[in-house]
């Protein structure tokens, strides 16, 4: 049997039926995102983890997803007035994740869950996921979106507890506890230590505040009171010591403290004062030595009289005084005197001559002139050089 050119065959005919019946089912399929019932809202507690559960599924139903099957995954987080901040994508094949995001099982599964590891309170908001899957091609066979709500809580942070006002009997005081983080608002609870233990409420007690109100005090209210503070998830203590003390304890308190302070400010003054008379000997030291003169230099000049080193006069008597005059020798019986600075100094005046006898010459020895008499003449006692007959020096 031939067959016409352009009509198939049968099994051809088969084959193009089931590939337009493939062809229908994939425009017929849609995709779905599911999430566990009450599992739209969690709630976590900060350091620890979380899975958020998402999953997938095709209509009409497949157990799992095929070859062709190409996801485009992403998850965002929408938080109260800031922009989508996107957490995980995965784009053909290749997954990108902000740190401590993950993806909890293999996207082949069509489990798309994702994990937060060491949250924190900054973690809190709400995550979508939206996914779109494609036939292999550019054909979109569905897309979803789902999105859950996530609550990061704090434990309250470790408080601190102070006292205030005067422990004194019969005055009132009041305890103060205050944690610095805690999500939701801690709760505040005081109690009293043994041996007389005891928990306090209202109205002395301010759960909100987390004070405590003491009035009219005595000595056995004094211990050791704890508070706590609380919250849905966890709790943590504070304490602080009350002494209540007697009039005459507080009188010693008071003047020890005083004491304490009077004595500091003494010490501040003392400090102070050294340091001023350091500044003031150093000052002064400065302009000594800025005041201080060199001393001048005594000029020698040619011919001078002779000094000794000590600065007295040693010799009146210039050197030129000390030649010989060039004059004719004395005569014989005659002596003449050595020239000094007395004698030139007190020359006396020339006596009309006379042809008389020659004068006597005078002795200079003590005997002849007293002290007295050349100091009031104005001499100066000098050393004279001993002298021979011929003029030179012994």
């Amino acid at each position: 049997m031939i067959i016409p050119a352009g009509i198939p065959e049968p099994n051809l005919l088969r084959v193009l039926f089931l590939g337009l019946s493939t062809l229908a089912s994939f425009s017929l399929a849609q995709l779905e995102l599911h999430v566990p019932a009450g599992l739209n809202k969690l709630e976590a507690v900060e350091g620890e983890e979380v899975v958020l559960p998402v999953w997938y599924t095709m209509t009409p139903e497949q157990s799992s997803s095929h070859p062709w099957e190409e996801p485009l995954l992403f998850w965002y987080l929408e938080q109260e007035g800031k922009d989508f901040n996107q957490v995980l994508s995965y784009i053909y094949g290749a997954v990108s994740s902000k740190p401590r995001v993950s993806l909890v099982h293999s996207i082949t599964t069509r489990n798309v869950s994702l994990r937060l590891e060491a949250l924190q309170e900054k973690d809190s908001g709400t995550y979508r996921c939206s996914i779109n899957v494609k036939d292999g091609g550019s054909t979109d066979m569905g897309h979803g979106s789902k999105s859950i709500e996530l609550k990061v809580l704090v434990r309250p942070a470790p408080p601190s507890c102070s006292l205030q006002g005067a422990p004194y009997v019969g005055t009132n005081v009041t305890l103060n506890c205050k944690s610095p983080r805690s999500k939701p608002t801690a709760q505040y609870q005081w109690e009293k230590l043994a041996p007389s233990a005891q928990v306090f409420f209202g109205p002395t007690l301010d759960a909100v505040r987390g004070s405590l109100k003491l009035t009219n005090i005595s000595t056995s209210m004094s211990g050791v009171y704890v508070c706590k503070a609380e919250n849905r998830v966890g709790f943590s203590k504070c304490n602080v010591t009350l002494e209540v003390m007697t009039g005459s304890k507080a009188a010693v308190v008071v003047g020890a403290v005083v004491g304490t302070l009077v004595g500091l400010v003494l010490l501040a003054g003392l400090v102070l004062l050294y340091q001023r008379r350091t500044k003031t000997l150093e000052e002064l030291a400065n302009d000594i030595k800025e005041d201080a003169i060199a001393p001048r230099t005594l000029p020698w000049t040619k011919g001078s009289d002779t000094i000794s080193k000590n600065g007295t006069l040693s010799s009146v008597s210039s050197a030129r005084a000390l030649r010989p005059p060039k004059t004719a020798p004395p005569r014989p019986g005659t002596f003449t005197p050595a020239p000094s600075i007395s004698s030139q100094a007190l020359s006396s005046p020339r006596l009309p001559r006379t042809d008389g006898p020659p004068p006597q010459a005078v002795s200079l020895s003590p005997g002849g002139v007293s002290s007295s008499a050349l100091s009031r003449m104005g001499a100066v006692p000098v050393m004279v050089p001993a002298q021979s007959q011929a003029g030179s020096l012994v």
